[in-house]
C-alpha cells in the first residue's frame, strides 16, 4: 500500500485551519490537524476532521446524472450533459434573452478561489441580472452597510482581538462558529487572552451561548440589537463621551446622527432591546473609557428586520468611541493582492447599481436576494427567470418560503445542480453534475485575505485525484461556456484573452496577480517576494506580519470626500421605520432565533456519520418558564407555529434561553439523496419564515430569519388552523 502525508487547509469555515491528510493508494484515509500550521497550530474542529467521510461518502454523486420522466436519475456522459444543457440554454437566450437564465450559489462556493471568478464571468457574458447567493441569508447586510459607510461593500472591518481591552459581541458565538468575517483559527485563545490581560468580553445574545457561558453574558431581546445600539449612541452623545476628535477627523454626518439617536434613550429602548437602562448606560460608558474597544456583530445580527441598520450602527459606535482604524479597535485588513483595485476592475464591488425585477431590491456584490427567486420564476413578463443553475447550494432548505420555491422550481424550463450530493434541490433538477470536494482541488484563500487577524497567505495543491468523474466548478462552467460560444472573464484582460481564443487557467491568473501585487516578486525583480512557486514550497503558509496595519482607512475609502458617512439618507429613513414599527402580534408571543451547532454547517454536513454520532437530534430550545406556561415537558415534541407555517420538534428545556425566545438550528429536515441525513429527521425551520418578498429587509434583501413571531404548543394539542398562510 502506497501511503503519504499531504498538507492542506480546511475550506468549511473562515478560520481555514491547517490539515494533514493521510493518503493511501490515492484515497484520503484520515485527516488530522496540522501541528506546523503557523496560525491554527494543531487545531481543527470536528467538521474538518470528518471531511474524509464526505470525501469517501458512498452517497456522493460521481458521474453526471440526467433526470428521467419518472423522477429517477440515469448516468450520462459529460458531453451528453453539457451539450444538452448548452443547447437548451442557448434556445432560451435566442427566444427570451440571456436575462432569462439565472444562477444561485451557496456558501461553499466562497471557499474556492476559482469557482466565484468563473461564475461571475459566466453571468457577465450572459448579461443576466438573475444572480443569487446564500449571502442574503448570511452576510449581505454587512456588505450593504460598508457600501453606505465607506463607499465600498468589500471594505469590512475586523475586530482586533489581539490588542483590544473590551470586545462587545452581538449575534456571534465564535466558540462554536469559530468566527465569521474574521479569520482567527485559535479564537478561543484570542478571547481568553483579552480577559487574561485585564480586559473584558461581553456577549450580547438572546441565548446564553457557549461563548456567553465562557465570558460575560448580556441578555438581549431577539432582533433587539438596533434598539440597543441606538441607545448606546444616545448615551455617548448625551453624556459627552464621544471622541469628538476622531469624529471630526474620520467622518461626516455626525450632527445628523446625533439628532437621529436623540429619541432613543436607554429608558425608552429597554422594552425593545431587552437591556435595562442601567446596563445600557454602563456599557456605553465602558466602551468610551476602555481605551481600546470594539463592537463586533455576526450572523445573528444579519437576519432581523433591520439588519443593514444594525451592521451600520455597530461601526458607528466603534467610530464614535474613537476605535475605528486603530489598534485594538475595528481595523481593515491588508492583502498581498491588489484586492480593492481588482474588485473595481471586475465590477464586483457594487451596491445598488441595479435593482431586482421583483421588489426593486438593490444588488449587493452583483447579487439579488434569494427570497425573490420564486416570484422571479412565476411572475410573467420580460426578464422572467426560466432556467436556473445551482452550485454548492441547496436553496430548498436554506431560503425562506421553501414551499413557494418548491412549487416555482417546477415551472422552470431547466434546472441544473452542481454538487456533491443529490440534495433536496437536486432531486428536482434536470441534471445533477458532480463537483469535487476541496480535497480534490487546488486552492487559494482569495475572499479571506483581508479578514485574517494575522496577515497570512497560503496555497494548496489537490490532495487526492477527483473521485469518479467529478470536476472542479470552474471547469464545468468553462466547458458549458465553450459550448454556448461565451467568453468567460471576471477581469478585462481575461475577457480579451477569451476573445483571442486563449483561456488562461485560474492558476495562471492567480500567479500573475500574486507576483504583481504589493508583496509580489515582480517576476524575479524583488527577492523574497510572493509567487505561486514560493507558496508551493511553503505548504504551511506564510505569515506576512504580526498584526494588520492601522491608519489605512482614509486612502481606502471610496466616497469622494474620503470620509466615513454616518448619516446617509437610507440609514436615517431606516431609523424612522424602526421607530414606527408596530409591536409583535399577541397571538404569537414568542420569538424564534437560529443557533449554530459545532457539528453542523448549514445543510451539507449531516451525511457524515462522525458528525451524527450519539444522541444527535434536531431540537428546539425553550426556557423553563415558557415550557411550563405552554405545557411542554423536556424531551416532548412541540409544534412551533408562525404566521407562515408550522414544524414539529422535540424540545430541550434549558435556562440558557431568555424567556420569550425559542432557538432552532437551521439546515435540517432532509429528503434528498443522502442516507444518514435523511435518517436524522428534523424539520426545515425556514418554513416558518415569510415567503413574501415584501417581508425581506429593504436595504440588502436579507431574509427575516431571526426574531420571527411564533407560538408553541404540545405536538398533540389542537392546531390553530387559521394561523399559517
Amino acid at each position: 500500500m502506497a501511503t503519504r502525508q499531504a498538507v492542506t487547509y480546511c475550506r468549511i469555515c473562515e478560520p481555514l485551519c491547517g490539515l494533514t491528510v493521510t493518503v493511501e493508494d490515492g484515497r484520503a484515509a484520515r485527516i488530522r490537524p496540522d501541528r506546523e500550521h503557523p496560525l491554527s497550530k494543531g487545531f481543527a474542529c470536528p467538521k474538518g476532521i470528518a471531511m474524509s467521510e464526505i470525501q469517501n461518502d458512498p452517497d456522493r454523486v460521481l458521474h453526471p446524472l440526467r433526470r428521467r420522466g419518472d423522477g429517477t436519475f440515469e448516468r450520462v456522459s459529460w458531453d451528453e450533459a453539457l451539450n444538452d444543457i448548452a443547447r437548451r440554454l442557448n434556445a432560451l437566450r435566442r427566444d427570451h434573452g440571456g436575462e432569462s437564465i439565472g444562477w444561485y450559489f451557496g456558501n461553499p462556493a466562497t471557499f474556492s478561489y476559482s469557482h466565484p471568478l468563473w461564475l461571475n464571468g459566466f453571468m457577465k457574458a450572459l448579461g443576466s441580472p438573475h444572480f443569487y447567493s446564500a449571502g442574503s441569508q448570511d452576510t449581505n447586510s454587512r456588505f450593504a452597510a460598508s457600501a453606505l459607510l465607506y463607499g465600498s461593500p468589500h471594505l469590512v472591518p475586523i475586530p482586533d482581538l489581539k490588542r483590544t481591552n473590551l470586545l462587545v459581541m452581538l449575534g456571534a458565538n465564535p466558540l462554536v462558529s469559530h468566527g465569521s468575517l474574521v479569520s482567527a483559527p485559535r479564537v478561543r485563545e484570542d478571547l481568553t487572552a483579552i480577559v487574561r490581560r485585564g480586559g473584558r468580553v461581553v456577549v450580547a445574545d438572546p441565548r446564553r451561548t457557549e461563548t456567553a457561558r465562557a465570558f460575560e453574558h448580556l441578555p438581549v431581546a431577539p432582533d433587539g440589537d438596533a434598539w440597543l445600539l441606538l441607545s448606546l449612541l444616545h448615551v455617548l452623545f448625551d453624556e459627552g463621551l464621544a471622541d469628538e476628535a476622531a469624529c471630526a477627523r474620520q467622518a461626516t454626518g455626525i450632527a445628523a446622527l446625533r439628532r437621529a439617536v436623540r429619541d432613543f434613550p436607554p429608558e425608552e429602548t429597554g422594552r425593545r432591546s431587552g437591556v435595562d437602562a442601567a446596563a445600557a448606560r454602563a456599557l456605553a460608558r465602558d466602551l468610551a473609557a476602555a481605551g481600546r474597544a470594539v463592537v463586533y456583530g455576526r450572523t445573528g445580527t444579519c437576519l432581523g428586520r433591520h439588519a443593514t441598520l444594525v451592521a451600520f450602527l455597530i461601526d458607528a459606535v466603534t467610530l464614535v468611541t474613537g476605535n475605528l482604524d486603530r489598534p485594538g479597535g475595528a481595523i481593515f485588513g491588508d492583502s498581498p493582492l491588489r484586492v480593492d483595485e481588482l474588485l473595481r476592475m471586475s465590477g464586483l464591488a457594487t451596491y445598488g447599481r441595479t435593482r431586482s425585477r421583483v421588489g426593486a431590491f438593490p444588488d449587493v456584490l452583483g447579487t439579488f436576494p434569494a427570497g425573490v427567486m420564486a416570484e422571479e420564476i412565476t411572475t410573467p413578463g420580460r426578464g422572467r427567470l426560466r432556467a436556473l443553475l445551482v452550485s454548492a447550494g441547496n436553496p430548498l432548505l436554506t431560503v425562506p418560503g421553501s414551499a413557494a420555491l418548491d412549487r416555482a422550481l417546477d415551472e422552470l424550463d431547466l434546472l441544473v445542480c452542481i454538487d456533491l450530493y443529490v440534495t433536496e434541490t437536486g432531486r428536482k433538477a434536470d441534471y445533477v453534475l458532480p463537483a469535487t470536494t476541496f480535497l480534490e482541488r487546488e486552492d487559494f484563500p482569495l475572499p479571506f485575505l483581508q479578514l485574517h487577524l494575522t496577515p497570512y497567505v497560503t496555497w494548496t495543491e489537490a490532495v487526492v485525484p477527483p473521485r469518479g468523474e467529478a470536476r472542479q466548478e470552474w471547469e464545468i462552467i468553462d466547458g458549458l461556456a465553450r459550448r454556448m460560444g461565451l467568453g468567460v472573464g471576471a477581469f478585462g484582460p481575461q475577457r480579451l484573452a477569451h476573445r483571442l481564443g486563449v483561456r488562461p487557467s485560474p492558476r495562471f491568473l492567480l500567479d500573475a496577480l500574486l507576483r504583481t501585487g504589493p508583496r509580489g516578486d515582480w517576476y524575479g525583480l524583488r527577492r523574497g517576494g510572493l509567487s505561486l512557486r514560493r507558496l508551493r514550497a511553503e505548504p504551511h503558509g506564510v505569515v506576512l506580519a504580526d498584526h494588520q496595519p492601522t491608519g489605512t482607512l482614509r486612502r481606502r475609502l471610496r466616497h469622494r470626500d474620503r470620509r466615513v458617512h454616518l448619516a446617509p439618507r437610507e440609514i436615517l429613513t431606516e431609523i424612522e421605520r424602526l421607530a414606527a414599527a408596530p409591536g409583535p402580534p399577541p397571538e404569537y408571543p414568542l420569538r424564534l432565533i437560529g443557533m449554530r451547532e459545532i457539528r453542523s454547517h448549514n445543510s451539507w454536513m449531516h451525511n457524515a456519520p462522525a458528525l451524527m454520532r450519539g444522541d444527535r437530534r434536531h431540537a428546539a430550545r425553550l426556557n423553563p418558564e415558557d415550557a411550563a406556561e405552554h405545557g411542554i415537558a423536556d424531551g416532548a415534541r412541540c409544534r412551533i407555529t408562525s404566521p407562515h407555517g408550522a414544524i414539529e420538534l422535540p424540545v430541550v428545556v434549558t435556562d440558557e434561553m431568555t424567556p420569550g425566545t425559542v432557538a432552532v438550528p437551521h439546515g435540517w429536515g432532509h429528503d434528498g439523496g443522502w442516507t444518514v441525513a435523511n435518517a436524522a429527521g428534523g424539520a426545515n425551520v425556514n418554513v416558518l419564515a415569510s415567503p413574501d418578498p415584501e417581508d425581506l429587509e429593504r436595504l440588502a434583501g436579507m431574509a427575516h430569519l431571526n426574531g420571527i413571531p411564533v407560538s408553541v404548543a404540545p405536538a398533540d394539542a389542537p392546531e390553530n388552523v387559521s394561523a399559517p398562510r
